[in-house]
């Protein structure tokens, strides 16, 4: 019996000492137990990617799409337009707010309804009101995706998120959308609505927002959400969450149900809020590199860190602050601006301003100006005279 934990003991220690990193990264990768398909948690503030599984995966997003439907609306329309609903609109499938063909409703409110109660055929009305059909409107809708909000992996073929095969998007494009939507106030408040008096043209109501962690604060910090579903996507969330300054956005994709989707969402939360802290390096702070080179923020700059983590910060050759973790992991690179030191600008002025010059040196000058003309005039003579001999000879 001894001989045989013996073995086992020795067996063990082999194994640890030959793979040291086995077991801390097991657990550390069966940290989540997640359902979706795909997630991700990032920082709002920052961006930086806290957790994720399959964040680049393509995958149809249903309604979450109306996130970015509602951003383009509001930076790119009049939120005082009154807009004319089209038959078009009212032919819109899936989950609605019941629009009437002709009525006369705001922009504004399309978009609450659009966000607050998922309207597909709010998203139509939006989408022809801006770019004058739903065809044209995917096409701008696209190139401001990628060229202002700066997504690579996502293609959306309808402004409301109704299946299409081509119509895809990945759960780090759909955070980082989503981080560039919530910096605007308007989206902000729809985002965190929880109910709204509708007072349409057939369908008098209250929109209760279909995010359930926003309609019913049932985590602490929510800020506001957005869910989707149809069959071919499953059950698709983008949450937002603050607390004590630290800011998260959480996304998951293609979850079987409406259940898992909010567990996630849950896990993710409660790994982003109990693991990291926001750390912020105010402008204008100075670093000096290895070279003595003087380097300032130009402005402020925000990083998440772990908990009680300590970190470092060198500057790199090319001008760059590196922020790097406990574990050598780069949390943040970061371009500074370099100073100019008064020692070099001294050293620059040394080389290029000459020493004053003396009286002496002066005359000295003046009579060169004389001398050098006359004594090239005498050679010319004397060589013209030398000439003249030789010839005579």
């Amino acid at each position: 019996m001894n001989q045989y934990i013996f073995k086992i003991t020795s067996i063990i220690t082999l194994c640890l000492f030959l793979f040291p990193n086995m077991i801390s990264a097991t657990s550390e990768n069966n940290e989540l137990q997640l359902n979706s398909e795909a997630v991700i948690l990032i920082d709002a503030q920052s961006g930086q990617v806290l957790y994720e599984k399959n964040s680049d995966e393509k995958l149809p997003p249903a309604s979450i799409t109306k996130i970015a439907t509602a951003i383009y609306a509001i930076e790119k329309g009049n939120l005082n337009d009154i807009v004319s609903i089209s038959e078009n609109a009212t032919k819109a499938e899936g989950t609605l707010v019941y629009l009437e063909a002709g009525e006369q409703v705001p922009l504004k409110k399309l978009i609450q309804g659009l966000l607050i109660n998922s309207g597909n055929d709010a998203g139509v009305a939006i989408a022809e009101h801006l770019s004058g059909t739903v065809e044209q409107f995917v096409i701008d809708f696209n190139q401001y995706l990628q060229e202002e909000i700066g997504v690579e992996d996502t293609h959306f073929t309808n402004p409301h998120g109704l299946y299409n095969p081509e119509h895809l998007t990945t759960a780090e494009d759909m955070a980082k959308i989503t981080q560039y939507a919530i910096q605007n106030e308007l989206f902000r408040e729809i985002f965190d609505t929880q109910e709204l008096k509708w007072d349409g043209e057939t369908w008098d109501t209250t929109l209760i927002n279909h995010h359930l962690m926003v309609r019913d604060q049932s985590y602490e910090g929510i800020t506001g959400g957005k869910n989707g579903f149809v069959t071919e996507a499953g059950f698709t969330l983008v949450t937002s969450a603050e607390r004590e300054k630290l800011s998260l956005i959480a996304v998951t994709l293609n979850s079987k149900t409406d259940e898992q989707s909010y567990q996630d969402t849950t896990a993710l939360f409660n790994y982003g809020f109990q693991h990291f802290e926001t750390e912020k390096i105010e402008s204008n702070e100075q670093f000096v590199d290895a070279w003595k080179n003087k380097y300032e923020t130009d402005e402020e700059i925000v990083y998440v860190k772990k908990i009680g983590e300590t970190v470092e910060k060198d500057i790199l050759p090319t001008g760059e602050l590196l922020i790097k973790g406990e574990d050598d992991r780069t949390i943040k690179q970061e371009m500074l601006e370099e100073l100019k030191s008064n020692d070099k600008n001294e050293q620059l002025k040394s080389k290029i301003v000459e020493p004053p010059v003396s009286e002496e040196q002066i005359n000295a000058e003046k009579h060169l100006h004389i001398l050098v003309p006359f004594a090239i005039f005498i050679s010319f003579c004397i060589s013209g005279i030398f000439y003249l001999q030789i010839r005579k000879i």
